[in-house]
């Protein structure tokens, strides 16, 4: 049976699992470099070694983050293992490694990880260094702020101080169209967060799914401002021109959305937080 925890423990859980990380320093499991297929086909490496290393957050729930016995869990890491399990048979066959908003791309570049599956907006300046495929999920930024003190406007944060995650769509958003707005970035999501308890900032901008998610268990906070610029997608990402990777994620997407298993992720992971306040198709991408 599928128990929902709070957001607030699994945020507990998040910084203690970061306390008890292992030898890769992230807390999940170390990033091993698999044996190349020839050609530097990832694909065919993937088959090879029996393994897919797939990039998740460890602090974003609930699209990504670690419980308190050091699992990972969340929408995206329900997605990887239905992808570990059509492709090499088993959900146990994907090793998870955590990832922050800033060291995406590096990762795929660099090789530590095969795919991303970490809340990636597809945007045309990502989309010059790496190759999504098709989109899981739409999403547009948001503004979360004290009730006592709402953001409702973008013009109410003038020369105040914004909150971001390094590398985010929200930091670029804002970076480029709105410089008359202070930013304070950090790298990883439990510490933007906690900069907003502490008044460290007005408000804080993020993809608008997760501050609905984040507000409803934290009294006295409001998303004040719901949709800000163009709706996005969020969707899986590999590295440039890893065209036999692409296609099957291409053709996994589709599998995933047409045998109900994107819709049955979404159901076990996403609606006992978000209830009846958000349909899934608001949400998932067709």
């Amino acid at each position: 049976m599928y128990l929902n925890p709070s957001l607030k423990s699994i945020l507990a859980a998040v910084a203690l699992s970061f306390g008890l990380a292992a030898c890769d320093g992230q807390g999940g499991k170390s990033a091993s470099q698999p044996q190349q297929a020839a050609g530097g086909d990832t694909l065919a490496t993937i088959r090879a070694n029996d393994k897919i290393r797939i990039g998740v957050f460890g602090d974003k729930p609930p699209f990504g983050y670690v419980d308190a016995n050091g699992q990972n869990q969340g929408f995206d890491v329900e997605i990887a293992k239905e992808m570990a399990t059509d492709l090499l048979g088993s959900p146990d066959k994907v090793e998870f490694v955590l990832t922050e908003a800033a060291n995406r791309v590096e990762y795929l570049k660099s090789g530590k990880v095969d795919l991303i599956l970490a809340n990636f907006t597809q945007t045309p300046e990502r989309s010059e260094v790496v190759d999504f495929a098709s989109p899981y999920m739409k999403v547009a930024l948001g503004v979360v702020s004290p009730e006592k003190a709402k953001i409702t406007d973008v013009a109410q944060l003038k020369d105040k101080t914004l909150l971001v995650n390094k590398g985010t769509t929200a930091d670029a958003f804002f970076s480029k169209n709105h410089p008359e707005v202070k930013l304070l970035k950090y790298d990883q999501n439990t510490e933007t967060f906690d900069a907003l308890k502490d008044g460290r900032g007005v408000a804080l901008a993020h993809d608008n799914a997760l501050l609905w998610a984040w507000a409803k268990e934290n009294p006295g906070f409001e998303v004040a401002i719901g949709n800000i610029g163009p709706a996005e997608n969020i969707a899986p990402a590999v590295r440039k021109g890893d065209k036999a990777l692409l296609d099957w994620v291409n053709q996994e997407v589709a599998e995933l959305k047409k045998n109900g298993k994107l819709k049955a992720a979404y159901e076990k992971t996403l609606k006992p937080v978000y209830g009846d306040k958000v349909k899934p198709e608001e949400l998932l991408a067709e």
